[in-house]
């Protein structure tokens, strides 16, 4: 088992910026790639971000690019998400996820472990 949680949400101004982290735990060993989902309000489920475990790897939803950075510190098992120029648009609950493989096709009931979230609150 992959416990993983969240931290760093929070009601920000646009244009702000906020940093979310997670912390891994248990049986991280063969958890190779870690990622943020986030979901709306009335919404579904979506990809933002994914890195893999040695961080040479990372993608991100277009809506994101330029404004998003992902990263880990392995020797912390954690990942953390710098989201700047925030929008409205991003106000969401963000959740961590880890698997063997996630990319920006990956759906999110393939996910195996999640974290139980935190609330980004973006104002206009």
């Amino acid at each position: 088992q992959v416990q993983l949680v969240e931290s760093g949400g929070g009601l920000v101004q646009a244009g702000g910026s906020l940093r979310l982290s997670c912390a891994a735990s248990g049986r991280t060993l063969g958890t190779t790639y870690m990622g943020w989902f986030r979901q709306a309000p009335g919404k579904e489920r979506e990809f933002v971000a994914a890195i893999s475990r040695g961080g040479a790897t990372t993608s991100y939803r277009d809506s994101v690019k330029g404004r998003f950075t992902i990263s880990r510190d392995n020797a912390k098992n954690t990942v953390y998400l710098q989201m700047n120029s925030l929008k409205p648009e991003d106000t969401a609950v963000y959740y961590c996820a880890a698997d063997t493989i996630i990319t920006s096709n990956t759906r999110p009931p393939s996910i195996n472990y999640w974290g139980k979230g935190t609330l980004v609150t973006v104002s206009s």
